[in-house]
């Protein structure tokens, strides 16, 4: 029997389809821009979310670390969550190699910003300060449960930034499954943002890679950034043959994902000690706490992994599941009863 890996998307192997395109890729030296397979995924990336340019990147944080060096110089000052990717997760990129200063705002339940926060956080012109340059938002926010960020609250900040002289920002790394969710063209999503980034490899399941976009100029800046952090690659028409596969034929399908972790959550939600409100899984992302007498998050992930599920402990009693292509219905019906077997 088969092991049911719920520790991220990012675990899904690559399609039939994708093997077979990168196969048969047409490649060139991307450096040179001269590879037709990147530059066919940028543009189709582009357009799909309304932007005048795209630029292939070896992963999502390596996409965050040039859009934000792209819009910031140093001693320059960003606004974000305190609970977002680009502020726990990636060692701390933007300051360590690019001098940019990082104020933190506390993320609201459902991954927004207070934009009155916001607002009251942006420096006045003092020579003390810093330069308050962007505004970065997370959508789907992933350390508040995979939660969306709608159109309506995207563009409300947009208009703050574009009133406070900021630049925006988006970690979108999962932002096709915000837009399948909410039923909406991912463009509407991206409207007010000045760059946004989108992984292929979350979800969408292709190996490796994201595509940051915006509009020529800042594409122009990120290609410069991207460059000096040692992300030029040669031909890197292999890699985006399968990210081509990925916005084709995967964004549809995540509605599959969200229907099975919120059947999950349902499941989970019904074990004695866990808790977790299976109302606010909107996407593919599952945290849920310990509670009572319940074991420690690592001896439960031992336990789950003897019974051929994996899941990733996240705190002291908060742990995460993500569903993806490779889970199917009945693995989340089988995860559910290891779960409740290794409660016992």
């Amino acid at each position: 029997m088969h092991a049911i890996d719920l520790r991220s998307d990012t675990v899904t192997h690559p399609t039939a389809a994708m093997r077979q395109a990168m196969a048969r890729a047409v490649v060139g030296d991307d450096v040179f821009g001269e590879d037709p397979t990147v530059n066919e995924l940028e543009e189709k990336m582009a357009r799909r979310l309304g932007k005048e340019a795209g630029l292939l990147v070896a992963s999502g944080t390596m996409g965050n670390l040039v859009a934000l060096l792209a819009h910031c110089g140093r001693g320059d000052e960003a606004i974000l969550g305190s609970q977002c990717h680009t502020f726990i997760y990636e060692q701390g990129g933007i300051s360590a190699l690019g001098g940019v200063h990082v104020m933190p705002l506390a993320n609201r339940d459902d991954g927004t910003l207070d934009l009155e926060e916001v607002e009251a956080a942006v420096r006045p012109d003092d020579v003390h300060f810093p330069r308050s340059r962007v505004l970065a938002l997370e959508n789907t926010h992933n350390r508040c449960g995979g939660r969306v960020l709608d159109a309506s609250y995207m563009n409300a900040a947009g208009q703050l930034a574009r009133r406070l002289g900021l630049k925006l920002h988006v970690d979108g790394a999962r932002l096709f499954h915000a837009s399948v969710a909410l039923e909406i063209d991912p463009a509407k999503l991206a409207a007010d943002a000045d760059s946004v980034t989108v992984c292929l490899s979350k979800g969408l399941a292709a190996p490796v890679g994201s595509v940051v976009c915006g509009d020529g100029d800042f594409v122009a800046r990120a290609k410069r950034m991207r460059k000096v952090v040692g992300g030029g690659m040669r031909q890197a028409g292999i890699l985006a043959a399968a990210g081509l596969v990925a916005l084709e034929e995967m964004v549809d399908r995540l509605r599959e994902d969200h229907f099975n972790a919120r059947k999950l959550a349902r499941g989970l939600a019904s074990i004695p000690g866990l808790s977790l409100d299976p109302e606010k899984v909107e996407t593919n992302i599952v945290f849920f706490e310990l509670e009572g007498r319940a074991p420690s998050p690592q001896e439960l992930v031992r336990r789950l992994e003897a019974r051929g599920v994996r899941v990733l402990a996240l705190g002291a009693r908060r742990l995460r599941a993500v569903t993806h292509y490779q889970v199917s219905e009945a693995d989340v019906d089988r995860a559910a009863e290891a779960f409740r077997d290794a409660l016992r």
